[in-house]
């Protein structure tokens, strides 16, 4: 009669390899939204007016949507947002504009509950 040799004394055997899990997107139908909210102010009026002149000619769908026409020119606040939508933060400094706030607004809600809003803002340090 043969004995089966202690359990301990068996060789090794591998486990059998785990499949890799996919992991399905789970729709909770939760939308979100975010909104960068960047503040300016003018600092140099006739620079500002400048620029716009330019970005005017060169996105002319755009500037209409704001006012502008070959007779009728851009006002200092339709000339500061043109450039707004048209440029980046950070090259706006050279064009006569000035950043007071940065505010990221962050919203999330379920078609059911209230929205939950996260805000958060910063004002550059002055140089």
């Amino acid at each position: 009669m043969s004995r089966l040799p202690h359990p301990s004394l068996l060789p090794a055997v591998p486990a059998p390899a785990a499949r890799p899990t996919v992991r399905r997107p789970f729709g909770l139908r939760v939308h979100a939204q975010r909104i960068q909210i960047d503040e300016l102010i003018v600092t140099d009026p006739r620079q500002v007016l400048a620029h716009a002149r330019t970005a005017a000619h060169a996105a002319p769908d755009t500037a209409a949507l704001l006012g502008y026409s070959t007779t009728t020119p851009l006002t200092l606040p339709a000339a500061a947002a043109l450039l707004c939508a048209l440029h980046d933060p950070e090259e706006l400094a050279d064009m006569g504009l000035h950043m007071v706030r940065h505010t990221t607004r962050v919203t999330a809600a379920t078609q059911h509950r209230d929205p939950v809003v996260l805000e958060l803002s910063d004002a550059p340090e002055d140089s």
